[in-house]
């Protein structure tokens, strides 16, 4: 056995001791460096200051708001509007397409058409100053002949940006610069068959995973129009938020054109969503279905668009080509129907696009598939009786704030009408016009609905946007 002498463990030591405080000397300085190198880069990338003067409110981060369910949080409405509606912050001419924006930050994230450009533009949403833009070239030609840009509507989570083109690219960007993170062609990635009038159906983010509606199919499938679409079980799709590395896949369906939407369902959060065949209902963390319901009307060209609506273990669901509206049950087993319409006559709420807003037990919604025959109802949720229904107004989109709708019509209309079930109350209406010309501002097709961040209601038209301030800031 070797021996060491005393001499040489108390030089051992010293060098031990030596090499010691150079490793921690290093490791310190590694540390410092590295917090200086994220600093720097956190400076570099990370997300930017608030452009905010307006203090009161919320941000508006994705289709429907917060809680995407078409309703405000804020209060102090003015429910007296001066002939002319509320005040014009500002208006600008845009793109094809029919994407609502978002606001987070005091920024406004618009997704867009021009020419062959699909563009997400950053705006300063309190005074209408283009930030940046982010372009890539696209082609999409709509089968129907109706817009060639986007639907769906850019989703803000933390310090990125996602937008979801008609094409199906999909892309993350850093909101400070619009810097594009990472970039997925979903279409060609999953087989996705053209659908009708492209993509819609805006992106859910469930944590760390960007859950996407997909519906892709085996190579050398049939026609949309055919009718045989066949499904290679990516109805949805979830990515890695950060760097878009696919998550999981699951549920054999086709993608419709309604939005995913995450609600509790027996205490667990749960995914629903609407797609092309019906309802599907499924754990976010690794698509595990818990249940699914048919509802889809026969016809080849019929879409189901509005997204699903839910309390309780109680969820609503709506289409208007043949089948109209159902509220199903989910527990154990199949889904009980609770009620639904009558085919095609005498039905309480088909909504052509528009989701219904739920409020205090009413459903509130634009019911009809053709625009001269649609109605603005209010429906008892849980029977399906109409409390009241009210031509004239074409299609329409609704917001709730401070206990009113703002309900924007398909040919520019915008109403301010009382948030009850007793009788339709009308407060305002109005035809916003360009204080300069004298022209209308929205104009048919005005189908993306209304959306309101710290006061300010941005409203989208036929190549329009517009800003109002609709709830006016009070110091202190």
């Amino acid at each position: 056995m070797k021996t060491v002498s005393t001499r040489s463990r108390r030089g051992q030591a010293d060098s031990i001791f030596r090499r010691g405080r150079i490793a921690v000397s290093l490791g310190l300085f590694a540390f410092v460096l590295g917090g200086l190198l994220s600093q720097a880069s956190a400076q570099s990338s990370g997300a930017p200051e608030s452009l905010w003067t307006r203090t009161q409110g919320e941000d508006w981060p994705t289709f429907l708001g917060p809680r995407q369910d078409g309703r405000s949080s804020e209060t102090g409405l003015v429910a007296t509007w001066p002939q002319s509606g509320p005040p014009i912050v500002w208006h600008k001419t845009v793109g094809e397409g029919y994407s609502m924006p978002s606001v987070v930050g005091g920024r406004l994230f618009h997704f867009d058409r021009e020419r062959n450009s699909a563009r997400l533009r950053a705006f300063a949403v309190e005074t209408g100053e283009e930030l940046w833009r982010s372009e890539y070239e696209s082609t999409y030609e709509d089968a129907f002949g109706y817009s060639g840009g986007p639907r769906a509507t850019p989703v803000v989570d933390g310090d990125f940006v996602y937008s979801f083109g008609v094409d199906g690219v999909l892309r993350c960007h850093r909101i400070g610069d619009g810097s594009v993170v990472w970039e997925r062609d979903t279409n060609d990635q999953f087989g996705v068959v053209a659908n009708f009038f492209g993509v819609a159906s805006t992106p859910l983010i469930v944590g760390d995973l960007l859950i996407v509606p997909i519906g892709g199919s085996p190579a050398g499938n049939h026609d949309i129009h055919d009718g045989q679409v066949t499904t290679n079980g990516t109805g949805v799709v979830a990515f890695d938020k950060r760097n878009g590395q696919e998550r999981y896949r699951a549920i054999d369906d086709l993608a419709s054109y309604a939005s995913p939407v995450l609600r509790p369902i027996d205490g667990r959060d749960q995914v629903l969503w609407f797609a092309r065949s019906g309802l599907w209902v499924f754990d976010p963390a690794d698509g595990n279905v818990k249940a699914s319901f048919p509802w889809r009307a026969r016809k080849v060209y019929s879409v189901n668009a509005a997204s699903p609506v839910s309390w309780g273990n109680r969820i609503f669901l709506t289409e208007s080509y043949e089948l109209g509206g159902v509220v199903v049950e989910i527990g154990d087993g199949r889904p009980k129907v609770v009620w639904k319409d009558p085919p095609r006559r005498g039905q309480s709420l088909a909504s052509h696009w528009g989701t219904p807003i739920l409020l205090e037990g009413h459903l509130y919604g634009s019911s009809g598939e053709k625009s001269g025959s649609a109605r603005l109802v209010s429906v008892e949720r849980d029977t399906g009786t109409v409390n009241w229904s009210v031509p004239g107004l074409r299609r329409s989109t609704l917001l709730y704030v401070d206990e009113h709708f703002v309900v924007l019509t398909e040919y520019g209309e915008l109403l301010l009408i009382e948030a009850t079930p007793e009788e339709y109350r009308e407060k305002a209406r109005v035809t916003l016009r360009d204080p300069d010309t004298g022209d209308q501002l929205l104009r048919y097709p005005a189908w993306s609905p209304p959306l309101l961040s710290r006061g300010l209601l941005v409203l989208r038209g036929e190549r329009r946007l517009v800003v109002l301030d609709l709830i006016p800031q009070v110091d202190g």
